[in-house]
């Protein structure tokens, strides 16, 4: 089958496409013959950082980086009993670890999957996996969102933050986002009540009370959140470079809850966000798409910094 192998970190001339064996299946787990891949940050700062590639792979090389993938079952381990061959279905997969979605074949354990509802393709599917459950998990899983709270999303058209933006209305917030100027109509499309364009203005000068953050940014910007949250509030905050003592102590004197999070792979999550798919209550926004061979253009992409949702590969 087709692969795309890393041997070491670097630039994008270390994703070598090349043919190695199909995976061999674990009882639990099914064979998909994948149809689309998303490409996340991590997968850059895996390609490019060999400390990264470490934290995932241990001192495994080469590896297949890629984690979020759609495609259909193909064959199934002897203990699976949720899909059968020629399911349609999605997730992120074996992540924090070696999901190997870089390939033309992938054996995922069917308790990270869900069926991907028919309305929607499998550019769609495979966009609404790492990003949107990074967004799930930080607004339903780890402490719900309310109806009323006020909530600050930034990066609110990046990955994260345009699905964290639909999740947070659905819920019956009331959210503020960041972006760039170009980018409020999109914001404001989501469902965002009210934008900000970091570019010009201080979002901690025009907010206060904030019920919760959601900083997909760090450093600085989680210093000034802060400022803007309520005595009692929450912050989750997703660089996990960025969580500094200065943050800590000042939500510590406003009593405000700051956590990190990290996203972890999650059949039931997935399911959840199939459901949303399939009633209309979440879409993703597809950036560019690329073919299989033109993987390390996405990478290129992605590394900007600038894209407006998700950036997909085709199989």
């Amino acid at each position: 089958m087709k692969a795309i192998l890393l041997e070491k970190a670097g630039g994008v001339e270390q994703l070598k496409l090349t043919d190695i064996p199909e995976p061999v299946l674990n009882e639990n787990e099914v064979l998909i013959q994948t149809k689309a891949i998303s490409i996340n940050p991590v997968d850059v700062k895996a390609r490019a950082n060999e400390k990264t590639l470490d934290w995932l792979f241990g001192t495994q090389r080469p590896v297949i980086l890629g984690w979020d993938i759609s495609g259909e079952v193909v064959a199934a381990g002897s203990d699976v009993t949720r899909f059968k061959k020629g399911d349609a279905v999605f997730g992120m997969i074996n992540f924090p670890g070696s999901g190997k979605g870089y390939a033309e074949y992938v054996a995922a354990p069917e308790d990270q999957l869900a069926m991907k509802p028919s309305e929607i393709s499998h550019e769609e599917a495979a966009a609404t996996t790492l990003a949107a459950l990074t967004a799930w998990q930080a607004l339903v899983a780890a402490d719900p969102v309310g109806k009323g709270d006020k909530v600050l999303i930034h990066a609110g058209a990046g990955g994260v933050g345009h699905f964290a933006i639909q999740i947070a209305k659905n819920l019956g917030a009331y959210v503020v986002a960041t972006s760039s100027g170009k980018n409020r109509e999109f914001i404001l499309s989501l469902g965002a009540d009210a934008h900000i364009d970091y570019t010009t203005d201080n979002f901690d000068e025009v907010l206060n009370d904030i019920d919760f953050v959601l900083d997909t940014v760090g450093g600085n910007v989680l210093e000034r959140s802060v400022t803007v949250t309520r005595p009692g509030g929450r912050i989750i905050t997703l660089p996990s470079s960025s969580f500094s003592e200065e943050a800590k102590t000042a939500a510590a004197a406003k009593n405000i809850d700051l956590k990190q999070i990290m996203v972890q792979s999650s059949g039931q999550d997935m399911q959840s966000l199939a459901a949303w798919l399939q009633e209309g209550r979440l879409k993703a926004k597809v950036a560019a798409v690329y073919p299989f061979e033109e993987l390390a253009k996405a990478h290129l992409q992605v590394e900007t910094g600038r894209t407006v949702g998700k950036v997909i590969v085709t199989l």
